[in-house]
């Protein structure tokens, strides 16, 4: 009976032994599976990781693609304006017009676009005093892979040319033709055949209708249809200086095939204008001066550039000065002509000249301008004087 109970505790103690070993052999297994499976996804976590990694990095380094094209201009006469519209109609994009003292303005500030891929600069000039910054922002330009193309016709450093030549400027200059010429010659394939007459126009208003590709220009053209909407182009410029608005208006205007005429109230515009100018008649008799060489005034109800031809025809000197006072500034702002008989190159004199007093200026060897400081005024016109045999 003992014999018997002890042999059956002794099968269930075995029993419970082989169910045990069962049951660990099963934990190991489960085990192991559990341990195969968490390996399995660690990787996966780790590699998901990197690649979130990698995109974050990809984004954070991504740089803007460079779409825009900006032209730079001239705002206060009809090539300036005319070669906007000419690059507006050849590139599309925006323009920027200022004057010569903003030009360096206008520079910084598109040198800081990273969307800038192409840049036009026409009819600005460079003065002695620029010249050196011009240089080193289009240098920075360059770097950063914008495309440059410079049009001019003012008289220039040989030596600024051969620098921007170096950094892969595009330089379109020559002294014989206005700019808005030399772009429509050289982005033709790019025009329609309006583009010549908005050219002709501003080789009109430039003096410079009887140089060889701007007389071609004009002989496509009547002349006093011409001459009219030249001249029509110019009062509108003239008289709207402080509506930087306008201004573009007329450059998407010209760029769109319009004739001058063909834009609302040009025509009633310029007549204003030529009501303005006939005053200004009178007051140039009464208000100017002489010296030996040259006839100068002061201008106060209107913009220099429009009287100094006056100043000139009715001193009876070979050069007339205007200038007018830019209070905001603190600055004279100076018109400078020369009649047919003027030997000298007014636009390298005055460039000179200008630097020298604490201004800039520049320009052509009949027609230039100049940024000089108010206390120094007299004495540019002194040493201008001097300067003119």
């Amino acid at each position: 009976m003992r014999v018997a109970n002890f042999l059956s505790i002794l099968a269930v103690s075995k029993t419970k032994k082989s169910t045990t070993t069962v049951k660990k052999k099963a934990t190991k297994k489960v085990a192991k599976k559990v341990a195969k499976k968490t390996a399995a996804k660690k990787p996966v976590k780790k590699t998901v990781a990197k690649k979130v990694t990698k995109k974050s990095a990809s984004k954070k380094t991504t740089k803007p693609q460079r779409t825009k094209v900006i032209c730079i201009s001239h705002k206060e006469d009809c090539d300036g304006i005319s070669s906007a519209a000419i690059i507006r109609q050849a590139f599309g994009g925006d323009a920027i017009l200022v004057d010569y003292p903003g030009q360096m303005e206008a520079l910084n500030q598109v040198v800081l676009d990273e969307k800038l891929k192409s840049l036009f600069i026409c009819d600005l000039g460079l003065s002695k005093k620029t010249q050196d910054e011009f240089i080193d922002i289009l240098t920075t330009l360059r770097k950063n892979k914008v495309s440059v193309t410079y049009i001019d016709h003012h008289d220039i450093d040989p030596d600024v040319v051969k620098a921007l030549k170096k950094i892969k400027v595009k330089v379109i200059h020559d002294i014989n033709e206005c700019t808005a010429v030399l772009a429509y010659t050289a982005f033709k394939s790019k025009l329609n055949d309006h583009a010549s007459f908005v050219a002709a126009c501003a080789a009109i208003t430039d003096y410079m209708e009887t140089r060889p590709i701007g007389a071609k220009l004009l002989q496509i053209y009547d002349r006093q249809f011409a001459l009219i909407s030249a001249t029509v182009l110019t009062y509108n410029i003239v008289g709207h200086q402080k509506e930087p608005d306008y201004l573009l208006y007329l450059v998407e205007e010209l760029a769109e095939s319009k004739f001058p005429h063909a834009i609302p109230n040009t025509f009633e515009f310029a007549q204003i204008q030529v009501e303005k100018l006939s005053q200004m008649i009178a007051k140039v008799k009464q208000g100017m001066k002489t010296m030996k060489n040259l006839g100068y005034m002061e201008i106060l109800d209107a913009g220099a550039s429009g009287a100094v031809n006056f100043v000139m025809g009715l001193s009876g000197k070979d050069v007339g000065v205007a200038y007018k006072e830019r209070v905001d500034h603190g600055i004279y702002a100076v018109s400078v002509r020369g009649s047919k008989d003027c030997k000298v190159h007014l636009g390298k004199i005055v460039n000179t000249l200008a630097t020298s007093l604490g201004g800039s200026g520049g320009g052509h060897d009949k027609a230039c301008g100049a940024v000089i400081p108010k206390p120094k005024i007299k004495k540019f016109i002194t040493e201008l004087n001097k300067q003119i045999k």
